[in-house]
């Protein structure tokens, strides 16, 4: 672990289940994160039921930054806490439609990827080992820098004059 970030590579555990439309045969969604699978883990089928299955769909690195541990401490407080698995579409693979993208612990990175509705983008559990490795990074990297409101001024002046924001402090002051 640096001083600055975290990095921890994981298996990503993706479903397949019967689809129940006549629009998708199949619908794929990632399941769950696992620590300990070495890098570059190929496609392999863990486990099947009726109309299911699960795939290791390979790993992909946790990277946790200093700067975003307010973010984590949102996916802490989660009951339980979560991760954030991201698939994109792999036009390669007919058999395999999706494939790993990212894994964060920051809800608002995850939400940028599913606004495009090009990815599929999960909340899976945090696995008890990663929440603490998580709320340890945290612990060490406190995010001192307070949460501002702005809002726009009264339009006072001239139409055409720049916008002006002021800032609200906690406890309703102003700056």
């Amino acid at each position: 672990m640096s001083e600055r970030r975290a990095i921890l590579e994981l298996g990503v555990v993706v479903e397949r289940r019967r689809g129940v439309t006549r629009w998708a045969e199949w619908l794929w969604r990632p399941v769950e994160v696992v620590p300990g699978v070495p890098a570059g883990e190929p496609w392999r089928l863990l486990v099947e039921g009726e109309g299911w299955t699960r795939w290791l769909a390979g790993t992909l690195p946790l990277e946790l930054h200093h700067k975003e541990t307010a973010d984590y401490r949102l996916a802490l407080s989660a009951t339980p806490p979560q991760l954030y698995v991201v698939l994109r579409p792999n036009e390669a693979d007919p058999e395999r439609p999706w494939r790993p993208f990212l894994i964060t612990a920051s809800p608002f990175e995850a939400q940028i990827y599913a606004e495009p509705g090009d990815a599929l983008v999960e909340a899976v559990p945090m696995p008890e080992p990663l929440v603490a490795f998580v709320q340890e990074f945290v612990e060490r990297h406190p995010n001192e820098e307070p949460f501002l409101k702005r809002r726009r001024k009264a339009a006072e002046a001239a139409p055409d004059a720049p916008s002006e924001f002021e800032v609200l402090v906690p406890g309703g002051g102003r700056s």
